[in-house]
């Protein structure tokens, strides 16, 4: 599940925060008259209890090579008991010095052991199968491990024993989900499911991709093809399948892998994985694409309105202005003199012919 730098990232140090400096690495009065040197501890075991001391609430477990510690973190403890913090490389150079150190602090902060077959053990064994149910990610189930024992004052075991723990949790998981769902799967279903990671070529998509793709708008052909897909899912019975034995943070797991994965990496899984898996898909898209038809559906219609609206009002804005226009033209109409019906010629055409019965006045004769 890890790998070897991974695993030395578990096992070590890591950077510390300005604020995890303060809250861990601050020795009260008591912490202090803890690590007295009347207990005839020299320098170099008075500094490292310290760093055992604040390591131990920090991380929930001590790495082994404490002078490994942050060097902000040794500092700020050396300065507070006025060691030289250089001493510090000399400790730890006895396993059971600091066996016997990390003994001291967890009885000293409440802390407790977890050695195998303890009950510890059993209750984060039934921890792991418990979240693993809900995810499957071993880096996740890891630091929720780590979480857990940290709020139960438990050290937390080597990296090596916990991973296998995640590892057996996970196992324990999937056989649990088989185990519960396998009345399920007749042969008919199975076959159903297999077909969900068919190439379809008039879909030009495997039929699972087509029921965990969403729809992008609420148009016709959006309508038509979810009510496809549920016509589809209920020729499967998939309204049917009840899997309530699974609990609900399972089911959604499982049904958000299915929908995250690529169609060959769903395929690749073994059977006690991938029909879980689709059937997960499956009974939660029977449930959801009700709500998807009717949510389109009313999607649809309302923009359907609101278009119609749209267009009525410019219709209505339309014919108010061409009243307008026809109101004013009557205005300016009613305004003009009346003419009798004999008299209709133009005044330029009256001009004219005024001008053409006029006699032109004879010249004078000029000297």
């Amino acid at each position: 599940m890890f790998s070897e730098d991974q695993l030395e990232r578990l096992r070590s140090y890591p950077d510390i925060s300005r604020e995890d400096l303060i809250r861990y690495f601050t020795l009260t009065p008591a912490d202090v008259a803890f690590i007295d040197p009347g207990r005839g501890r020299g320098p170099g075991d008075r500094l490292g209890l310290a760093v055992q001391l604040a390591t131990l609430p920090w991380l929930g477990f001590v790495p082994d090579e404490v002078s490994s510690a942050p060097p902000v973190a040794i500092d700020r403890l050396a300065e507070r008991l006025r060691i030289d913090p250089d001493v510090l490389a000399e400790y730890g150079q006895r396993e059971q010095t600091r066996s016997d150190h990390l003994r001291l602090v967890a009885g000293y902060l409440g802390w407790k052991s977890a050695p195998a077959g303890s009950t510890a053990m059993k209750e984060l064994e039934q921890f792991l199968l418990d979240r693993a149910m809900e995810h499957d990610s071993p880096a996740l189930l890891f630091n929720l491990a780590t979480e857990y024992l940290m709020a139960a004052k438990t050290i937390r075991p080597g990296v090596t024993t916990l991973a296998k723990m995640v590892a057996t949790a996970r196992t324990s998981a999937t056989a649990l989900t088989w185990e519960k769902v396998a009345h399920l799967l007749t042969d008919q279903l199975r076959a159903d499911l297999d077909r969900l990671l068919v190439y379809d070529a008039g879909l030009r998509m495997t039929r699972l991709a087509w029921l965990i793709k969403a729809a992008t708008d609420a148009s016709a052909a959006s309508v038509k093809n979810a009510i496809d897909k549920l016509l589809y899912l209920r020729n499967m019975d998939a309204h049917t399948l009840d899997v309530s034995e699974l609990a609900a943070e399972r089911r959604r797991f499982l049904a958000s892998v299915g929908r995250r994965s690529t169609n060959q990496a769903v395929e690749r899984r073994e059977p006690q994985r991938r029909y879980p898996i689709l059937l997960a898909v499956v009974a939660q898209s029977a449930v959801e694409q009700v709500d998807e038809v009717v949510m389109l559906f009313d999607r649809a219609v309302s923009a359907r309105e609101s278009r119609a609206k749209s267009k009525t009002d410019e219709a209505l804005i339309e014919r108010a202005k061409a009243g307008e226009a026809r109101q004013l033209l009557g205005q300016v109409v009613g305004r003009l003199p009346a003419e009798h019906p004999g008299r209709r010629r133009t005044a330029g055409a009256r001009a004219l012919r005024r001008g053409a019965c006029r006699r032109p006045r004879a010249g004078r004769d000029r000297v």
